[in-house]
C-alpha cells in the first residue's frame, strides 16, 4: 500500500520490536515467583511448570486442546508484513506442541489517532492472510486504542494426548535439530537503522512468515521426545528451558548452527538489539562458551527471533526422517546442531 507523507514508520511507534519485546527471563521469573498456586484439575496436560509453548487441556482420549497466545509492537514497517510476522509467530505454538490449529482470535491494540484507518486494516489482513494459509478463521477478537500498535492472536490447536511434545521430555543421548536459521534480531536492528537492502529484507520476511507446518507431523514420530519453538529469549533461551524441564544439559555446536545470509557482518558492526543483552544478563550463567567465543557470534546466541524455526529432541535413528520432513515442508536451513547429555557442570554448552 502507498504510505502518504504525514503516516509515522510502524517501528517508529514501538520501543521494541517482536519477540524482542519479552520481558526477559530472569525478570519474568522474579515477577511470578510470587504467585500463589490455582487448582491444576487432571486434564491439564501442560501447564506454566515447564516453560512450555503453549497450554494442554485433555478433552477426551483422542484429542487435546492446545491454548496459546503471542502479540507485539511492530517489527517492520509494512503493515501487512508486520500482520504476517506476528501471526505466524502466535500460531508457531501450537506446531510446537505437536498440534495442528483449529481457529485463532485476533489479539489488536492501535493509536488510532496516529494510524490511518487503512493501516491499521493492512495489518489485519495480513494476519489473516497466514490463518487462511494454515487454514484456520479469526473467529473473534479484541481491540483498543493504545499508545503503541500491538497485534497477535490466541492460537487454539488439537492434538493427540499422546502426542503432546513437551520440553521435559527430552532424552539423554538426544540429537537436536533447529528449523530455521537465526539472525531476525539482528536484521530487525539493521531495519530500524536503514542498513537492510532489498534482499535483506526479503530473506527477513520469507523466514519470520513460514509456518511451522512440521509440527504435527513431527510429533507422530515415537523417536521425537521435545519440541520447541526458539523466539524471543534466543537459541540460548529456550535450549536453557528444555535443558531445565528436562533436568540434562545440551551441547551445541556452533559451527552447525544455520544463520540468515549477512547476520554474520551486520552483527561484526555492532548491529544488535538491546534485547540480546539483557537475555544473556539473564541467563548466562548458565552457560559455558568457549575462549575464544566472538561478540558477534555470542549476540546471535541470544539474538532474539520473531517466528523463529522449531526446536527438536529425537532419538539418534530418527534425524534422517526428521530432516526429511523439514525439506518436505520446505525448510532447506534444518540442521543437526547438538546433543542431549546429563545433567552436571553448565546447562548448556557451546562447542
Amino acid at each position: 500500500m502507498t504510505m502518504t507523507t504525514n503516516t509515522p514508520r510502524l517501528t517508529s511507534l514501538s520501543h521494541g520490536g517482536g519477540c524482542g519485546c519479552k520481558i526477559a527471563p530472569g525478570l519474568l521469573t522474579e515477577i511470578l515467583r510470587g504467585g500463589k498456586g490455582l487448582p491444576i484439575p487432571p486434564e491439564l496436560l501442560v501447564g506454566i511448570e515447564t516453560s512450555d509453548d503453549a497450554a494442554v487441556y485433555r478433552l477426551n482420549d483422542e484429542q487435546a486442546l492446545i491454548a496459546t497466545t503471542d502479540f507485539f509492537m511492530p517489527i517492520v514497517d509494512d503493515p501487512y508484513d508486520f500482520g504476517r510476522i506476528a501471526a505466524t509467530n502466535a500460531i508457531s505454538d501450537v506446531y510446537a506442541m505437536g498440534g495442528r490449529p483449529i481457529m485463532a482470535l485476533a489479539l489488536v491494540g492501535m493509536p488510532i489517532n496516529v494510524l490511518p484507518a487503512e493501516v491499521i486494516a493492512r495489518i489485519l489482513a495480513g494476519g489473516e492472510a497466514v490463518c487462511r494459509a494454515a487454514g484456520i478463521p479469526i473467529a473473534g477478537g479484541h481491540s483498543i486504542d493504545s499508545v503503541e500498535p500491538i497485534y497477535g492472536l490466541v492460537a487454539l490447536g488439537l492434538v493427540h494426548p499422546q502426542r503432546v511434545k513437551r520440553n521435559a521430555d527430552a532424552r539423554v543421548g538426544d540429537r537436536i535439530i533447529l528449523g530455521k536459521p537465526l539472525g531476525v534480531g539482528i536484521l530487525s536492528a539493521a531495519l530500524k537503522k536503514d542498513a537492510v537492502d532489498a534482499s535483506g529484507y526479503a530473506r527477513m520476511i520469507a523466514t519470520t512468515t513460514q509456518l511451522n507446518t512440521p509440527g504435527p507431523e513431527l510429533a507422530a514420530l515415537p523417536g521425537v521426545h521435545a519440541m520447541t519453538d526458539v523466539t524471543g529469549f534466543g537459541l540460548a533461551g529456550h535450549a536453557l528451558e528444555l535443558a531445565r524441564a528436562a533436568q540434562c544439559s545440551l551441547n551445541i555446536e556452533w559451527s552447525r548452527v544455520p544463520l540468515i545470509d549477512g547476520v554474520l557482518k551486520l552483527a561484526a558492526d555492532g548491529v544488535v538489539t538491546g534485547a540480546s543483552g539483557r537475555n544473556f544478563a539473564s541467563y548466562g550463567h548458565d552457560i559455558a562458551l568457549p575462549a575464544n567465543f566472538a561478540p558477534q557470534d555470542k549476540a546471535l546466541l541470544t539474538d532474539p527471533q520473531t517466528s523463529g524455526g522449531l526446536l527438536v529432541s529425537c532419538a539418534e535413528d530418527c534425524v534422517a526422517v526428521v530432516l526429511e520432513i523439514f525439506r518436505k515442508h520446505g525448510f532447506a536451513s534444518a540442521t543437526e546442531i547438538g546433543t542431549v547429555g546429563m545433567c552436571g557442570g553448565a546447562l548448556l554448552t557451546i562447542r
